[in-house]
């Protein structure tokens, strides 16, 4: 009996922990609601073969269970709602300033630069003296207005300071202002007529013709440049023009004329290059009076002042030019004003070749030595028509005596 009883008890005391261990398993597996294998994902929209809950996704990616079975525990899977989105409104871009329009007083600073040391010591001192002349003219000849053109500008005012028409240094300086405007201001300074008429000696009538406009120089003064710009203010006047590339010597020169053409939106006749020059000219000639344009702008090659074969190549150009239906209304030398008094025996020399009609004269607002304009004016005869105050295509502009000389002082 005892032993018996014994078996039992141990008996018990071994199945009762193993009983009570499986049962908290199937407790702890129930309150879970599924087993282990029944929680790995399944596919989006498969269903359950024993009737368990299908897996679906929400908006944001997470998986939750959709109803089930009664009696069947479902997954609760909390989703964050989604934050709303504050849209902030995107900066407005910030467009580059537009430049200033070419003025003289904006652009010749520089050269106001040089001569306002010499001019705040003149009105400064309170009378015309020795050291006065003296400071003046090292400012002219410095500014290159050129010796000759100093002379006689001091002559005048030496003889209107003893007359006692001029009695302090501020009469002084506005008498010498005075005088530089009348000694720049011609009746020629404007550039030629457009669509001018002539008659034809053998019917005794009128017919139009093409005008023609040479833009001569050395190298490196802005011919082409000068060419495109001129094109662009005529074709925005209303001005149907044609450009003629005949600088067939230099690289690019044609692909550089041609932007311009497409810039400004006028014609453009090329040749090959190394060709004929003259004949570039000719041909664009014929096709401006075939299409009835009225204005030809011929750029040519850089001509060494020299170079004796270059001037006679241009002057053959002259002549082709002014062949019927072509006339040549304008020969416009253009002169780099850094170069100062160098420019000078560069324009004598086209003077005696092409005839010169007028100067552009570039890159003015690059150099402390405007007074070459005075020079050119006074010592060749020729008068300045168009100066470049800059690089951009409204930057070359008609020339103003009166502007001009307000600006450099």
């Amino acid at each position: 009996m005892l032993t018996a009883a014994s078996d039992v008890i141990i008996g018990l005391a071994v199945a009762v922990p193993v009983a009570l261990a499986a049962g908290g398993i199937l407790l702890f597996n129930r309150g879970r609601g599924r087993s282990t294998a029944e929680l790995e994902p399944k596919s989006v929209g498969a269903a359950e073969s024993d009737g368990a809950a299908s897996v679906l996704p929400d908006r944001a990616g997470a998986v939750l269970e959709a109803p089930g079975p009664p009696g069947t525990a479902t997954l609760e899977v909390g989703v964050a709602p989604e934050p709303e989105l504050e849209l902030q409104p995107e900066p407005e871009p910030e467009l580059p300033p537009e430049p200033e329009p070419a003025t003289y007083r904006g652009r010749l600073g520089k050269a106001r630069g040089l001569l306002s040391g010499y001019v705040g010591a003149i009105r400064a001192r309170g009378k015309i003296d020795a050291t006065t002349w003296e400071d003046l003219e090292e400012a002219l000849i410095r500014a290159d207005v050129g010796v000759s053109a100093t002379d006689v500008l001091l002559d005048d005012l030496r003889g209107r300071v003893k007359s006692g028409e001029i009695g302090s240094p501020d009469a002084l300086v506005d008498a010498l202002k005075a005088d530089l405007v009348d000694m720049l201001t011609t009746s020629s300074s404007g550039l030629a007529g457009i669509g001018t008429s002539r008659p034809i000696a053998a019917e005794g009538e009128t017919a139009r013709v093409v005008d023609v406009w040479l833009f001569v120089g050395v190298n490196g003064v802005g011919k082409t440049t000068t060419v495109g710009k001129v094109a662009t203010r005529l074709t925005r006047s209303g001005t149907q023009v044609l450009l003629a590339a005949g600088d067939t010597f230099r690289a690019a020169a044609g692909e550089q004329l041609s932007l311009w053409a497409e810039r400004s939106g006028a014609d453009i006749v090329r040749g090959s290059e190394g060709g004929d020059p003259s004949s570039v000219v000719f041909d664009a000639v014929q096709r401006a009076a075939s299409k009835g344009y009225p204005l030809v702008l011929a750029d040519t090659a850089g001509r060494l002042h020299n170079k004796v074969n270059l001037i006679e190549e241009l002057k053959k150009i002259r002549r082709v030019s002014d062949r019927a239906p072509g006339h040549v209304a304008e020969v416009l030398l253009v002169l780099d004003a850094t170069t100062g008094q160098n420019g000078l025996a560069q324009a004598k020399v086209f003077l005696d070749a092409v005839d010169v009609s007028g100067v552009v004269l570039t890159k003015l607002d690059g150099t402390a030595k405007g007074g070459i304009v005075v020079a050119i004016q006074r010592e060749l005869g020729l008068p300045v028509k168009l100066v470049g105050l800059g690089e951009g295509a409204d930057d070359l502009i008609d020339f103003d005596p009166q502007a001009f000389v307000d600006a450099l002082f």
